[in-house]
């Protein structure tokens, strides 16, 4: 390509600039630029309410009010003009608050008008300290009220939901909670109703505001008209020390503002981050965070004559020393989903450099071989710029789900499909067995099928090619067949395929060497170039080359015998596959060592149990699901604050004679960092063959954002938001076993007894359930699995 044409291709690319004139100042912006934003770019600062830069534009508040005279183009109005709404034109002149008197007396008329029934009770209100209508007022108001008649009141506050309290007389008419729930999140249960002076936010009162996003209404609200049930009258903002950090909830990634007053952490916002989630987050990472708070771990515990008392740190870890050396190398280890990416590497070289096991599995949930491989083969060890991100999913044209349901699973995965679905017209493909809440608001099509049935289903879906994305879920790796069907799918269309787990440390984890045929950045165990890379960094002369146990694996190994002892960190055992089998494994083990936050089934079989810090009390960082790393920041720790899982394994590897290498969150990234960017070989992509589906009905099923996770527990507002337990069918499968009103849902022994909800689009001869809605039994058992469905009569139901 010629100077020339490169040069004018250049040109073509940049957008078509606006030349105007804001305060004296000359500046050009993009065409279409607001006023109000082409203001900021000369550092002027407009008054705004309703504004907000991820909001479309309203212009309700009349705040941002600017003069623009007429500079003989045509391009004047003879009143102030929102300076929100009304984008730029070439030659404009626009005069603000700063250098016209005319919009400044615009926008102090219009706070005086604000003002007229605002109740001045500033020092009781939550917003007071962060209001902008108090500090506007300050800046841009008169200094006296002319007012002197009764300002409207209403009873207060209204319940909108459980978790989100409204005191109308508070409202300035922003629009801003009502354009995020109906543009952002889609849940448009809150609307402007009546007209003139009688105008307030209203809402459905047999049906509460139900969404998972409603904490973002208050958090956006420029006054006190909406608070959380969670956070009000707690603190006062000038009293908060605030800390950026990252959601532990979900793989998400989210930055969160966590504020804390006397080490108690008192709520926690949105972060700002372009790249993630914007200016926005899930009700469960916003409120989720009072667990372990009433009853969490203190002190070490050891099991003298069959019970757990507390002891000291030193006999914590003699006791624990001397039964993990009784073992040898017979030890497994399990992580969970709640570590940092330090804490998980520190697990790693624990268990192979220390206890000499490759016995170490992340996967405290249902899983399978399948799974294993192809983590191995397509997500382990790499870096950002390979994957999928974001701006990826904003960009595509077509993203296909296939065991995964965003809303509920990585909420703000699916903020962004729908912002490119409202905004670019994105088209989302859904593999399930209906088209969930979530799948109706992205407008998605819907391919039926039942659990085991996406293999056939892939083949339906039209027009992949290279600007398609692929999204699998976690439970795909329950479905023989299924991960490798979507790995062979991706290979032969072009399509690119992200895999999107639930948990905030999975990704991390499985990087940093937590899987049994895994080393740190994707290396692999079978590899011995990988082993001795691994081997020279550590400073140690060979790593155990023998395959290691899976985590169920290990239960049955416990069990058998063949397994002596086991360390465990943030399992929960009601969330594997089969809980009854863990339970028997730990008790049948030699020796359990229990690091943890809070009292557990775990806990209660362990030989010693030691205290782990909470997220606050420590730093480091999650890889989310992109690969991208984000900092975890230390909040607050109080004194007496248990250690952290890196100083723990610390300490036991000294006790153990050897050196874990690192003891600070610093020292352990330092060192994976070096692990990182491997360009070896790697395993072949899995080539599973579906499995058989049983005769008659199957289990569908998935957990729910705000299920009986302990993640939730102690929020009981958050708790209350969540969506009514139901079992689904088909018209034709209720029709055939003559279901009714309310249902008992049978499989391998447990039960639970739910409302029915015929549901049209649904495939027969399949019945979904919440795979963890805190009623009844847990059914434990996978999707895909047989299952039995019987009508409950009145007095049934009425009992359970």
């Amino acid at each position: 390509m010629s100077v020339d044409a490169k040069t004018a291709s250049e040109v073509e690319k940049k957008p078509d600039l606006v030349t105007l004139t804001i305060d004296g100042t000359q500046v050009s912006v993009p065409k279409g630029t607001l006023i109000i934003r082409a203001a900021e770019m000369v550092g002027t600062h407009v008054p705004r309410f309703c504004d907000h830069p991820l909001l479309d534009p309203v212009g309700a508040c009349r705040q941002c009010l600017v003069d623009i005279p007429d500079a003989g183009n045509g391009r004047g109005f003879p009143k102030p003009q929102a300076s929100c709404t009304m984008p730029v034109a070439e030659g404009m002149v626009v005069k603000t608050q700063v250098t016209s008197p005319v919009a400044d007396k615009a926008q102090k008329g219009q706070m005086e008008f604000l003002l007229i029934n605002h109740p001045l009770d500033c020092p009781i209100c939550d917003k007071g300290g962060e209001c902008p209508l108090q500090n506007q007022a300050l800046s841009h108001g008169y200094e006296e009220t002319r007012y002197n008649l009764p300002k409207r009141t209403y009873p207060k506050p209204i319940n909108v939901s459980a978790q989100i309290l409204l005191d109308r007389e508070r409202c300035i008419l922003c629009a801003r909670c009502t354009r995020f729930s109906d543009q952002i999140s889609g849940d448009p249960f809150i609307a402007l109703v009546e007209r003139g002076a009688l105008q307030q936010v209203g809402f459905y009162e047999d049906q509460p505001y139900d969404s998972y996003f409603s904490g973002n209404v208050v958090q956006i609200c420029p006054v006190g008209a909406l608070t959380s049930a969670a956070y009000r009258f707690q603190a006062r903002p000038f009293d908060l020390v605030s800390t950026t950090t990252t959601c532990e909830h979900c793989a998400a990634g989210c930055e969160l503002r966590t504020d804390h007053r006397h080490h108690q952490v008192k709520r926690r916002l949105a972060g700002n981050n372009p790249l993630v989630n914007e200016e926005w987050n899930c009700d469960k990472g916003r409120f989720g965070f009072m667990y372990a708070r009433n009853d969490r771990l203190k002190h070490p515990l050891v099991r003298e004559n069959g019970v757990l008392r507390p002891a000291s740190w030193p006999e914590a870890i003699d006791a624990a020393v001397e039964g993990l050396k009784r073992a040898g190398s017979a030890v497994g280890v399990q992580t969970g989903g709640r570590l940092t990416v330090e804490n998980a590497y520190g697990y790693s070289r624990f268990a192979r450099a220390v206890l000499g096991t490759n016995s170490i599995d992340f996967r405290s949930r249902p899983q399978s071989a399948e799974e294993a491989e192809f983590l191995a083969a397509r997500v382990a060890g790499r870096s950002l710029p390979q994957n999928v991100t974001y701006t990826d999913l904003e960009r595509a044209k077509h993203v296909v789900l296939v065991a995964f349901e965003p809303e509920d699973e990585s909420p703000i995965v699916f903020l962004r499909l729908r912002k490119a679905n409202r905004d670019k017209g994105l088209k989302v493909t859904t593999i399930a067995p209906f088209a969930s809440r979530g799948s109706q608001k992205l407008d998605a099509t819907l391919i039926p099928a039942a659990p085991g049935d996406e293999i056939a289903a892939l083949d339906r879906v039209e027009g992949l090619d290279g600007s398609t994305i692929i999204l699998v879920g976690e439970r795909a790796g329950t479905l023989p067949g299924v991960l490798s069907a979507v790995a062979a799918k991706a290979d032969a269309t072009g399509a690119r395929l992200a895999w999107i787990p639930r948990r905030a440390g999975d990704v991390g984890a499985l990087d940093a060497g937590c899987l049994p045929g895994v080393l740190p950045g994707g290396r692999l165990v079978s590899d011995a170039t990988g082993r001795v890379d691994v081997a020279a960094a550590w400073g140690v002369e060979q790593l155990p080359s023998e395959p290691g146990l899976s985590a169920d694996e290990q239960f049955a190994a416990l069990a058998s015998g063949a397994l002596k002892a086991v360390v465990l960190a943030g399992v929960e055992l009601a969330d594997l596959a089969d809980p009854d089998a863990a339970r028997a494994g730990l008790e049948a083990a030699d020796f359990v060592v229990s690091i943890e936050q809070r009292p557990s089934e775990v806990t209660e079989r362990a030989n010693v149990v030691f205290p782990a810090a909470l997220i606050e009390e420590q730093a480091g960082h999650f890889r989310n699901w992109e690969g991208r790393d984000l900092d975890v920041a230390l909040v607050t720790a109080a004194p007496g604050s248990p250690m952290t899982d890196l100083r723990i394994l610390a300490a036991l590897s000294d006790a153990l004679g050897s050196d874990l290498g690192f003891r600070t969150p610093a020292a352990a990234w330092a060192s994976f960092s070096e692990l990182l960017d491997w360009e070896g070989d790697r395993q072949a992509a899995p080539q599973v063959s579906a499995g058989e589906r049983p005769e008659g009905l199957v289990l569908a099923g998935w957990r729910e954002l705000l299920d009986a996770s302990r993640g939730n527990d102690h929020e009981v507002a958050l708790r209350d938001t969540a969506r009514d337990a139901v079992a689904r069918v088909s018209p034709a499968t209720a029709e055939q076993l003559g279901l009714s009103d309310v249902v008992r849902v049978s499989a391998d022994g447990r039960e639970q007894v739910l409302p029915l909800l015929v549901t049209p689009e649904m495939v027969d001869n399949v019945v979904w359930v919440p795979m963890n809605s805190g009623l009844g039994d847990r059914l434990s058992v996978l999707p895909g699995s047989a299952v039995t469905v019987s009508a409950v009569t009145f007095e049934e139901g009425a009992m359970a």
